[in-house]
């Protein structure tokens, strides 16, 4: 009984991420609320005996399910010969918190891509990019080298990017890249070229004084889809600490909303005008 008990204080206490994690891998709500009942069901057959770290051994089981899942999903596609891909089906009654969810776990950059990756590609590029599980775990998941494991990502990564490129090619990404060069360079006209003469950031109002604030800044930040959203990150040794949101409307910038605490956010980068 006090097994059982720790067993079910842990998974409580990791449950959320598990869900989350569940969820980026198979892209749907109901298979992921399945898959870790499924890893429930696991856990609960399993020797908890040497655990050290449930919530590394909570994220591999439910990795492995997801792994099942996908290979199961890409073996039934292929047995429907010459068929098309089915699209994927809105809710039938999505709510805001549906929305949410959506938009904060999965994002459109991958929700266009992810379905093109091969299931170990898919598992690879969600653990590491999005979860920053070590390759050395994911290898021992996907019972491969953590080489391996890095190139599956890698190449996973590529994709994503160049379908991130593709659904940006948008007037809001060349204004959000106009104004990072104009910061940058400390180019004061072209910045109030830019900003709608009440636009805003944080508690500073107006075009001259928000020019002012990013003149000569934004000297680290790039160019990115935040949530399939142009906007600008600064990061430090590879982790994201500033999210820059811009809100557009009829070509200017009306807002923009610094995040300096991003988490759950997908971001993916994309490269500048001079390195295309």
């Amino acid at each position: 009984m006090a097994e059982h008990d720790w067993l079910s204080e842990r998974f409580a206490e990791h449950q959320g991420r598990l869900e989350a994690l569940a969820y980026r891998m198979l892209g749907s709500r109901s298979e992921a609320e399945d898959a870790v009942q499924e890893a429930w069901l696991r856990v609960g057959r399993a020797d908890t005996g040497e655990i050290e770290n449930p919530g590394g051994w909570l994220t591999t089981i439910v990795a492995r399910v997801c792994l099942n899942m996908l290979e199961s999903r890409r073996t039934r596609r292929e047995d429907s010969a010459g068929a098309l891909p089915p699209e994927r089906a809105a809710p039938a009654q999505a709510g805001p918190e549906d929305e949410a969810l959506l938009a904060d776990s999965v994002g459109v950059a991958l929700t266009v891509v992810l379905d093109t990756l091969t299931p170990t590609e898919r598992l690879a590029f969600v653990l590491h990019d999005i979860f920053a599980v070590p390759f050395a775990e994911i290898g021992a998941i996907l019972d491969k080298s953590p080489a391996a494991a890095r190139q599956l990502a890698s190449r996973a990564r590529r994709r994503v990017q160049g379908a991130a490129e593709e659904s940006s090619r948008s007037p809001n990404r060349e204004i959000v890249a106009a104004f990072l060069a104009a910061s940058r360079g400390g180019d004061f006209t072209a910045l109030l070229e830019l900003l709608a003469p009440d636009a805003a950031a944080g508690e500073i109002r107006g075009a001259r004084e928000v020019a002012a604030f990013f003149s000569g800044r934004a000297q680290a930040a790039r160019l990115a889809l935040v949530n399939g959203v142009p906007g600008a990150v600064w990061s430090h040794r590879g982790r994201p600490k500033a999210v820059f949101s811009f809100t557009i409307t009829a070509g200017k910038i009306t807002r923009i909303d610094i995040d300096t605490a991003p988490t759950d956010l997908d971001i993916v980068y994309l490269p500048t005008a001079e390195e295309r």
